[in-house]
């Protein structure tokens, strides 16, 4: 049976909360169905156990890609069931049994089946995590990137608040971004300590590709050569992608949560 088959005999919607750890991955998504050889890819492991369930192919939808290192708590995929049987809640152990540890399901609920993980999504948020101590323990390092000392957080706070409403990104789009628009709704974005971590939080309709990191290292590196909050609103504005700062590495991103209509992951 092939995937567009059973897409058409399935009577139900599931969509899922994924977490992953993204040091094994080279992303979320299959470059054009397909896996790079030799590498992993998040959507293809949730496919293979999908298909062992199913008894054939079952396409599972992303609310968006993550990079290659890019981890996640709260990222969102859709599929159509044909299996009746099964609470939707009970998609959660059926899956995590055959799963590699390094992903794991959530949450689970069963949704109109016009729903679409990407398409339905009102909006992302995500967390950079950054540790400003000077001696990390071993098992934290690869989930933040260790600056070795606090920037100034207010600062920070004032550049960051330039990132709000309908803005023209093309300054933090990388290189290979094929977005017909540049244009994205940003929610806000701000920084705040947790112990000693340093957190940013930035949510938006949606985001480009490499799109958070870029922001993240230019913020870092303005603080770093004590720059203005005009400074950041000029590059911004430029719309010069050779304005932006250093991207960061992606072992402190995690796309923390997606926000639908009535509920969020």
């Amino acid at each position: 049976m092939t995937s567009e088959q059973s897409e058409r005999l399935a009577t139900r919607n599931i969509a899922v909360t994924v977490s992953y750890d993204g040091r094994g991955f080279s992303g979320w998504q299959k470059q054009n169905g397909q896996v790079p050889r030799g590498e992993r890819t998040v959507q293809d492991e949730i496919e293979k156990a999908l298909a062992r369930m199913h008894g054939h192919t079952v396409p599972l939808s992303g609310s968006g890609r993550t990079d290659a290192g890019v981890h996640a708590a709260g990222q969102v995929a859709n599929f159509h069931t044909d299996i009746e049987s099964i609470p939707a809640e009970r998609f959660i152990p059926a899956l995590n049994s055959m799963l590699p540890r390094d992903v794991r399901i959530m949450a689970s609920r069963e949704v109109p089946r016009d729903f679409h993980a990407r398409y339905s999504a009102l909006a992302r948020t995500y967390r950079f995590f950054f540790y400003c101590g000077k001696h990390p323990l071993a098992h934290e390092l690869p989930y933040v990137w260790h600056l070795g000392r606090w920037p100034d957080i207010a600062r920070l706070n004032r550049m960051a608040g330039s990132l709000y409403g309908e803005i023209d990104c093309s300054t933090f789009a990388a290189a290979g971004d094929q977005s017909s628009s540049k244009t994205r709704y940003l929610y806000g974005a701000s920084f705040y300590p947790e112990g000693e971590k340093l957190v940013f939080e930035i949510t938006a309709n949606a985001f480009l590709w490499r799109m958070v990191r870029s922001i993240t290292g230019t913020l870092i590196h303005l603080d770093s050569i004590h720059a203005s909050e005009q400074e950041f609103r000029r590059r911004l504005e430029s719309g010069n992608r050779k304005e932006a700062g250093p991207t960061a590495p992606g072992d402190g991103l995690f796309l923390w949560n997606v926000r639908y209509p009535g509920w969020e992951s």
